[in-house]
């Protein structure tokens, strides 16, 4: 079954904005777009090129990180973040007021804005901090009826770090096979050492996951995400996607981010902020006003402590600032922590009242 017949009918036959280099025209001489005919590099802008639209999805951008990711370009789609992609997904598959999504909690907010603005409903699976936010498949399944449209699942899950690809994710896609699309946001996954659902593209057509060059790769400023999806999802999120969702600055920062030396440089320190998370750990395992810490396969910490409040502002005064989560079910006094730099983690844990290196 093709997952457009689960899609909002009126969107899969939906024309998009059309323009002369979405439809793959270039030329010498450019007249097709209303653009100023003057580079903003003439006026002692440092960077060149800003008086043109970029590509509608840039094609080179678009090749290196389907190669990245072990996909073919047809089943890629590059946006702004992850958040785009996600707000995309929910605006193409959910009917207002009748459709709704599944996922579990805690997990990342967005998820629950983007399917409250449009107007979805959010159902939820409640993880128990108590036995390390496992996921039971079959309870999450059981959420889902013939209005389900998105079952999303966050691994490395934010904000508990805890991972869930392998068998979870394989039973979840066949569970939902002609039903829902499975959506698996990996944007932590680079931390995790684990092969990539992406993987599962290849056996399942109701699997959407989604990546980011926001952490691991340090471009959290440039906004780019990427959605990987058979090709005929990605085809429909692009045709009602803003025509040019990238600025050439971003593509630029992406593609020098690609370039050998420095993903060479990345993985080296993707293996220092895991090295780092492990002795962090270990440290605040043993300090004192800290109750628990959860295991994490991302790039940070959930922790909670016997008074979170307290903790929060003695890091605050020190000039550290960490993420409040005591509101969440579930969450009472816990902070998440992310990982730094060596030098930060220890002022980290001097705030704090920890042990040194």
């Amino acid at each position: 079954m093709s997952m457009l017949e689960r899609a909002r009918p009126e969107l899969v036959a939906f024309a998009p904005y059309a323009s002369a280099r979405r439809a793959g025209f270039d030329a010498r001489v450019r007249l097709d777009a209303n653009e100023s005919p003057w580079d903003s590099a003439d006026d002692g802008c440092t960077d060149a090129g800003l008086n043109r639209y970029p590509q509608p999805q840039p094609d080179a951008l678009r090749a290196r990180l389907a190669a990245l990711y072990g996909v073919d370009a047809a089943s890629l789609w590059l946006g702004r973040g992850s958040d785009e992609a996600i707000d995309l997904l929910l605006r193409a598959f959910c009917r207002a007021g009748r459709d709704n999504v599944v996922a579990f909690a805690p997990t990342f907010g967005m998820y629950r804005v983007g399917a409250a603005l449009q107007g979805a409903a959010f159902r939820t699976l409640a993880l128990s901090a108590d036995d390390g936010f496992a996921l039971d498949t079959d309870h999450l399944l059981a959420l889902a009826d013939d209005d389900t449209k998105l079952v999303i699942v966050c691994s490395p899950n934010n904000p508990s770090g805890t991972l869930y690809h392998g068998d979870a994710l394989e039973r979840l896609a066949r569970a939902l096979d002609g039903r829902a699309l499975l959506l698996v946001d990996e944007a932590y996954v680079e931390f995790a050492g684990v092969a990539s659902a992406s993987a599962l593209l290849a056996r399942h057509s109701n699997v959407a996951v989604l990546r980011t060059l926001s952490k691991a790769h340090a471009l959290a400023g440039a906004r780019v995400g990427a959605l990987l999806a058979h090709p005929e999802v990605v085809d429909l999120v692009a045709r009602i996607a803003a025509p040019y969702p990238l600025p050439s600055g971003s593509v630029r920062a992406a593609s020098a981010a690609l370039e050998p030396a420095t993903l060479a440089r990345t993985r080296a320190r993707i293996a220092t902020l895991v090295a780092e998370r492990e002795r962090i750990a270990v440290a605040l395992a043993v300090a004192g006003g800290v109750r628990t810490v959860w295991p994490s396969a991302g790039n940070f910490l959930l922790v909670r402590f016997a008074d979170a409040r307290e903790a929060f502002a003695r890091l605050l005064g020190a000039g550290i600032l960490v993420r409040d989560f005591s509101a969440q079910p579930g969450l009472a006094n816990c902070l998440r922590i992310t990982i730094g730099r060596p030098d930060e983690n220890d002022a980290l844990l001097a705030a704090l009242g920890g042990a040194r290196r």
